[in-house]
């Protein structure tokens, strides 16, 4: 199998990164456990057999003229969308989930398009059930001057079939009330809570990957590790195989690592191909920087940038906004 020239792989991780999509079937047996393909994605799922993928992860470009995306017509856009999405539902299990991370399409001056709305259309068509829209809540991005500042994307998550795999066990949080006991009924005095945690909602408040966040590389919209991770433990087992179409830095690939599946995906600028390498190579080593699951998000009520400056103070009360 052929590794891309400047990146080195050492022979004890069971990974490669190739420029043959058919390279993938290493990963489909015992040899590999991770493959990563350099070119574009539908290369690689046309090398994928029927139902081989438990779980798709990803967040395909938003057709907002980042650096990386090629600009491309809504039409084009969503024909493009289609033909991957089709084959990335061929290629999962009946068991299986795909999970489709989107914001908005910019769509004229402060005009914005919902690529959720625009893209469910594609995956009903092609007979998936959506079983949940679960709202990704942060608190950094771009401040807007003529609406209300964006803070918050959508993960849809769709299943094949009714008999679906879903670990719900394995995902649960901590209650906020956890002594709290039913109050009447048969079962009045006992716990009412479950003793694992509760159920995490639709909406997950995790930090997005920006400035300092310690998971943060040269890409400008990576994912977080511990939203993949939820999505993963929820959806999959051990030794599954996860695909993400639109790797990116090859996060969804290094959790899938982290929790014993088997991973491939494909990216094509080259320069994240190789800070994937680097990531990938860490997450076997057990050194890849990971913001804890279990870490609160930080609020910076003590922090001298937190505390309101004294001429801020002075323009709010002279609007009779003084708080």
């Amino acid at each position: 199998m052929s590794e891309l020239p400047g990146i080195h792989i050492p022979q004890r991780w069971p990974y490669t990164t190739s420029r043959d999509a058919s390279d993938v079937s290493a990963v489909l047996g015992s040899e590999e456990r991770c493959f990563l393909y350099h070119g574009d994605c539908r290369d690689l799922l046309r090398a994928l057999p029927d139902a081989c993928v438990q779980l798709v992860i990803t967040s395909p470009p938003y057709n907002i003229g980042k650096a990386y995306e090629d600009p491309l017509t809504l039409e084009q856009y969503v024909a493009f969308q289609t033909e991957v999405i089709t084959e990335c539902v061929r290629v999962t299990a009946p068991t299986g989930s795909v999970c489709w991370e989107v914001g908005n399409h910019i769509a004229g001056p402060q005009e914005i398009l919902p690529l959720d709305i625009l893209l469910h259309p594609i995956f009903a068509r092609l007979g998936l059930r959506l079983r949940n829209r679960i709202v990704w809540h942060f608190e950094h991005g771009l401040h807007c001057q003529r609406r209300f500042s964006g803070r918050y994307e959508v993960i849809m998550w769709y299943t094949k079939s009714d008999e679906y795999q879903f670990n719900l066990d394995a995902v649960r949080v901590p209650q906020k009330y956890p002594g709290k006991r039913h109050f009447k009924g048969p079962r009045a005095g006992e716990l009412s809570g479950n003793p694992l945690g509760k159920n995490p909602s639709d909406v997950w408040i995790f930090p997005n990957v920006k400035s300092n966040h310690r998971e943060k590389t040269v890409h400008p919209c990576q994912f977080p590790v511990e939203l993949v991770d939820r999505l993963l433990l929820a959806m999959t087992q051990p030794h599954d195989l996860v695909l993400d179409p639109f790797a990116g830095v090859s996060s969804a690939l290094c959790a899938a690592i982290l929790r014993e599946r088997r991973a491939c995906g494909a990216e094509i600028v080259e320069e994240y191909v190789r800070v994937s390498a680097e990531r990938i190579e860490q997450a076997f080593a057990g050194t890849l920087p990971v913001r804890p699951a279990d870490q609160p998000v930080h609020e910076p009520r003590n922090d001298r940038v937190s505390q309101l400056p004294i001429h801020f103070r002075e323009a709010r009360r002279a609007v009779g906004a003084d708080r």
